[in-house]
């Protein structure tokens, strides 16, 4: 198998890291030099890794096309480029659907679009798909936990809960220095939140069919987590939660 990925950003990165830390067998991954250092990174870690300096070049090498890049630049470029009815096209670009994307590629290639996050890099975490592809499912459970999605507008949904990633870091740094300033230091701080949420996140994970019950059970009465729950609440953090969510909801059916 011979993977082309047009777009060199930190999602194509973690994609990348992912396969050739998997059982995948690839042959070649031809990337773009659009960014230079994350490429020539690439470059080095396997010499499957081809840089090309011409997008086209790497859809007429490749048999999988990869589209890792913003919506901005995709609206310039998709259109110029010629795709073959053979490829395999998976995008991961969160704000040109379906409908575009075919008008783009114009021709009756297999076109899926995929939400990886960084921790692919790992082999972690989930990989919604849509439309559900066998193939291409396959191919994400060897990255993390492919989730077929029916229906482009329920997609929508994931793509949503997929912008708490910058949140989620946002408050592991809050906790982080809420703790250094506390005589705390640095290293240790963010190794002991980072851990934490983690060891959290796998424990919720294995417990995954009823969060409820672990929200009761992780409570005592009158105890800890019991007034961080009630007062978090009180602030209207969970609220809020849903009310972001809503509002990215909102901006992805807009476009």
């Amino acid at each position: 198998m011979k993977l082309g990925f047009i777009g060199t950003g930190q999602i194509s990165k973690a994609v990348i890291h992912g396969i050739l830390g998997s059982k995948l067998k690839i042959s070649k991954i031809y990337i773009s030099k659009r960014n230079l250092k994350i490429s020539s990174a690439l470059s080095k870690k396997s010499k499957k890794i081809v840089v090309l300096n011409n997008n086209q070049k790497i859809l007429d090498l490749s048999s999988w096309i990869f589209l890792a890049i913003t919506p901005s630049v995709g609206n310039k470029i998709i259109k110029k480029l010629k795709f073959k009815k053979t490829h395999t096209i998976v995008s991961f670009i969160s704000t040109i659907k379906m409908k575009e994307l075919k008008n783009f590629i114009s021709v009756k290639a297999t076109i899926v679009r995929a939400i990886p996050l960084p921790p692919i890099a790992f082999r972690k975490g989930p990989v919604p798909i849509f439309p559900p592809n066998k193939k291409v499912r396959n191919f994400f459970n060897n990255l993390g936990d492919t989730i077929e999605i029916r229906n482009e507008n329920l997609s929508l949904n994931f793509w949503a809960n997929s912008a708490m990633m910058a949140p989620f870091y946002e408050m592991l740094q809050n906790l982080s220095i809420w703790l250094t300033r506390k005589g705390v230091k640095k290293n240790s701080s963010q190794k002991y939140i980072t851990s934490l949420f983690v060891a959290l996140a796998e424990d919720a994970l294995n417990k995954s069919k009823d969060l409820k019950k672990l929200v009761k059970e992780s409570q005592t009465p009158k105890g800890l987590n019991e007034q961080a729950v009630k007062e978090l609440k009180n602030l209207g953090f969970y609220s809020s939660l849903n009310k972001v969510t809503d509002s990215i909801l909102k901006r992805l059916k807009k476009i």
